[in-house]
């Protein structure tokens, strides 16, 4: 290809050369027809969608590692599709339109600005790793941004905006919502082009208008001035609090049924104030009872530590704190059985010299999970001893 465009073209065909990873099968073997582990692409797409298959095999392509793909990986980022399009979905039931002169460094809104703050980080670090080659990285960025902060967080926050706030921070929040929809579009094109072109039209011809060209020609997002360290202080708190109490709950099976207090421990008169502005938000997305400031921790309280200050669950009465420890130690004692049994697996010579590659390798992956289990099980007796 070199010579033939020398020699017909007079010039230089590419510079760069990209080697991908080898695909291989779930197990991590090689696919052959005689194993009958060949996965067919057109199959998968059929069944999942190309974009999914697209994004799937994007997110895996670290370098230097081979590509294990599986239908379950496909079907996630399948369900992711379906996250973005419910996202759009969602714009169009609260009247979010694109307003083509709104400037996010205009936002007055702590929360509006925080998403303007994130939309730059973002932008920037997939914009690096693509520059890089470094595809896995991008796309688990995008990944992180549309589903995570996008979807879980923003929109959940915006909500008692768009349907309680001030005319002001309501339309502010709608063209906010739709900027931000728009930028991911553009990001996220690259891996899933046909989601994003379609859903690009269908946007703007729901709001009564018409894009200026087709997605795949829109200019690529470069932000700058938009970082606001200060509404990130106060949202990423939120944030971090919330993931912090959910963390409980699942370490102590604790249903969202039961509502919980919280305690702020001593907490400065900055963090205080921003729990009084934020406290509905909070005790609705973390179902929380109530939430209250103390000089001490109480008894029988599970402990935080959120950005620096300490925050409180008092369990008496809401977690039989023997039992739990009782089954969590049962937890405990599963999973260092699975590492040791692995362990002796991984030890025996002949097992490691007779058994396929791949099946070493699935051992290995489940002693990092085993390993994993086994510090989140610690971690949550620790809290429980703790607050007994």
């Amino acid at each position: 290809m070199m010579m033939m465009g020398l020699h017909f073209m007079k010039e230089v065909p590419f510079r760069n050369v990209y080697i991908h990873a080898l695909v291989r099968d779930e197990r991590g073997a090689k696919m052959s027809k005689t194993k009958g582990n060949v996965i067919d692409p057109l199959g998968l797409i059929d069944d999942y969608g190309a974009d999914a298959l697209r994004f799937t095999l994007a997110a895996m392509a670290a370098q230097g590692r081979d590509i294990k793909l599986s239908t379950q990986r496909v079907e996630g980022y399948r369900n992711f599709a379906t996250k973005l399009w419910n996202a759009a979905r969602f714009t169009e039931m609260n009247g979010c339109k694109t307003v083509p002169e709104f400037n996010p460094k205009s936002a007055g809104q702590t929360l509006n600005r925080w998403i303007a703050h994130e939309t730059q980080n973002a932008s920037r670090e997939i914009t690096d790793a693509i520059e890089g080659y470094r595809f896995n990285e991008a796309a688990a960025t995008l990944y992180r941004f549309v589903w995570n902060i996008f979807c879980d967080w923003y929109l959940e926050l915006a909500k008692p905006i768009l349907a309680e706030g001030d005319p002001t921070s309501q339309n502010e929040t709608r063209a906010m919502i739709a900027w931000v929809r728009d930028e991911i579009f553009k990001l996220l094109h690259p891996f899933m082009p046909f989601i994003t072109e379609e859903l690009w039209r269908v946007t703007a011809e729901e709001e009564g208008a018409k894009r200026n060209s087709l997605l795949a020609l829109a200019q690529w997002p470069h932000h700058e001035r938009l970082l606001d360290h200060a509404a990130e202080a106060e949202i990423g708190w939120i944030v971090d609090l919330v993931s912090a109490v959910r963390s409980v709950r699942a370490e102590m099976n604790l249903t969202l049924a039961t509502e919980l207090p919280l305690v702020l421990v001593a907490v400065s008169p900055e963090t205080d104030a921003r729990a009084g502005r934020w406290a509905e938000a909070i005790k609705s997305v973390a179902r929380l009872s109530s939430i209250s400031v103390s000089p001490s921790v109480p008894r029988g309280a599970v402990q935080l530590l959120v950005r620096g200050e300490v925050a409180a669950l008092p369990l008496v009465g809401i977690v039989d704190f023997a039992a739990e420890e009782v089954r969590l130690e049962r937890e405990m004692a599963r999973a260092e059985a699975d590492i040791a049994r692995i362990d002796a697996k991984l030890a025996n010579v002949d097992f490691i010299r007779r058994a396929p590659e791949e099946v070493v390798e699935s051992e290995r992956e489940k002693r990092q999970e085993a390993q994993a289990r086994r510090s989140k099980i610690a971690e949550a007796i620790e809290r429980l001893r703790s607050a007994a």
